[in-house]
């Protein structure tokens, strides 16, 4: 070997990112050369990761809520709503997600409305629980008032409901944290960080994987500090009796 090319190897062997190298020696676990390296890469995932899981949240709530008023409204359809939305969670993921493809093809929107399906389970009992939970003669003093049944809702049931709906909410979301990383079996892209995990185990990227994991774990922990802040934020008359 002549002595440029030499140099050139060795150079680029000092360049080689040795703590992530594909090798049974260097292939370590914790690597922060990797995050540095590979930025782009791990914010294009977690971008993903929370735009999929706040969309899923958001329309699995939308959908929660109309069918926990249907099932407090008629007792007949309690059985059916809550049997239906825990059914939704027996489904494999495997088999739920390709029963959109049809209608909705290779896109987020398959994978979004999988984890609104899965979310169901939680929080149309959760919002059931806390408007059941308002006390009959709250419920009465504001009828007396003049309150009608919408501004009932909105004004008293749903304020005093808060708590527990939120804490449904706050199990969902770490949930949905966990079950997007799934999307990745419609398409890379949409698993979020799951693409990252997935690939790490294929490749045994051990600064890929373990990256990955502690993220959706950060993830979920940021998700769930942020619904007590604003649960807190909304009801300040839960604070009165602390210290």
């Amino acid at each position: 070997m002549t002595l440029p090319a030499a140099l050139l190897t060795a150079a680029g062997s000092a360049r080689e990112p040795k703590c992530y190298a594909n090798t049974q020696d260097a292939n370590e676990w914790v690597c922060w050369q990797y995050v540095e390296d590979r930025s782009d890469q791990i914010l294009d995932a977690l971008q993903w990761h929370v735009q999929i899981t706040l969309a899923a949240l958001v329309l699995a709530v939308l959908i929660a809520f109309p069918l926990a008023l249907l099932a407090r409204r008629f007792p007949r359809a309690e059985a059916w709503v809550l049997g239906g939305a825990t059914g939704l969670y027996t489904i494999p993921s495997l088999a739920l997600f390709p029963l959109f493809l049809p209608f909705t093809g290779i896109s987020a929107t398959t994978v979004v409305l999988g984890l609104a399906l899965y979310a169901l389970t939680v929080l149309v009992r959760a919002i059931l629980d806390g408007l059941r939970g308002v006390p009959d003669e709250v419920r009465e003093s504001a009828t007396g008032l003049g309150y009608g049944r919408g501004k009932l809702l909105l004004k008293v049931e749903l304020p005093l409901a808060l708590p527990v709906i939120v804490a449904g909410l706050r199990v969902a979301t770490v949930s949905t944290v966990a079950l997007t990383t799934v999307g990745s079996l419609v398409e890379g892209t949409y698993g979020g960080l799951g693409r990252l995990i997935a690939h790490g185990v294929d490749a045994n990227f051990r600064a890929e994987l373990l990256t990955a994991s502690v993220l959706c774990v950060l993830l979920a922990l940021v998700l769930d500090a942020v619904l007590v802040l604003a649960q807190r934020a909304l009801t300040p008359w839960a604070r009165g009796g602390r210290v």
